[in-house]
């Protein structure tokens, strides 16, 4: 016999199935597309260079956050979460790692593509390498600060996954929270900002526009801001008065990083697309070398 569990308080049978439905289409497309970006770099031996080795470690953290995503989607739809605390702490860890792991490869791919364009030199296997390395290390770093006691993990308003506990707004979480914005929000947009800013003024003065310059930082502000928002609102007010609903809107907005991502860093990059599909078909699509910048 099955059990059924009540509804999460402030949501209706409608708002759940929604939400479940949401975070599952999110997980599903977004690992998928992720997924073929990691495989066709595997396979195809023209993507294995170092600037592409950027562009993986973004793909693997944004699958990350689709496991995440899925797992939230399979709570909802059972109504309550099953995995218990400790099943909670392991949620929100790795949903925080994955986050901010895709945020910093993010920057390093504007740093990379800044240098690329605006001062010519080539991306080294020993600079990737340490990059994608130290976006991992840092990412770890400031996940497990919570389960260390500076900051928690806990419930989103809706009971079926976990995140950083904003409901508190204790000086834990205020020196947590504005420590974690910096380093890891204003500090890689001010990067991407820039790098892009500087590629953009190039391709002004080539009269070429290679890609959309201003897609990344608007991919990062778009899908992270919301979050940020709220999670800054709730160190100087109460926001459990906001409806519980309204709450969720901003997680649901962050888990569509991944598949934008993917069309971002590379399905919308041509010669990355091209490896693409060489994977799917096995026909190679003629012209230039393929690498993770020339678009």
């Amino acid at each position: 016999m099955v059990t059924a569990y009540p509804l999460p308080e402030g949501f209706t049978e409608l708002e759940v199935f929604a939400i479940g439905t949401a975070l599952l289409i999110e997980a599903l497309l977004g690992f998928c597309l992720n997924g073929l970006t990691i495989l066709s770099f595997r396979k195809i031996k023209e993507l294995r260079t170092p600037s592409n080795l950027l562009v993986l470690s973004v793909a693997l953290a944004d699958c990350g956050i689709c496991i995440n995503a899925f797992i939230a989607a399979f709570s909802s739809f059972l109504r309550y979460w099953p995995y218990g605390s400790n099943g909670c702490q392991i949620h929100g860890f790795q949903g925080f790692l994955t986050a901010l792991a895709s945020i910093s490869s993010s920057a390093a791919v504007a740093w990379d593509r800044y240098h690329h364009y605006c001062t010519r030199s080539k991306m080294q296997w020993s600079t990737a390498i340490s990059m994608t390395v130290f976006a991992w290390l840092f990412a770890a770093f400031w996940s497990v600060m919570p389960l260390l006691g500076w900051g928690q993990y806990d419930y989103e308003p809706l009971r079926t996954c976990c995140t950083l506990d904003y409901s508190k707004g204790d000086r834990s979480y205020i020196t947590f929270l504005f420590a974690l914005s910096i380093f890891n929000f204003l500090i890689p947009g001010f990067i991407m900002l820039s790098a892009y800013q500087s590629i953009h003024q190039k391709f002004k003065k080539s009269g070429h526009y290679k890609f959309n310059t201003g897609l990344p930082l608007k991919t990062l502000v778009i899908c992270w801001g919301p979050y940020c928002l709220l999670c800054f609102y709730a160190a100087v007010e109460n926001v459990m008065f906001i409806s519980p609903k309204y709450r969720m809107i901003p997680a649901v907005v962050a888990k569509t990083v991944p598949t934008v991502d993917a069309f971002v860093y590379a399905l919308g990059n041509e010669n990355y697309r091209g490896g693409i599909w060489q994977f799917l078909t096995g026909q190679k699509v003629e012209k230039a070398e393929v690498d993770n910048k020339t678009k």
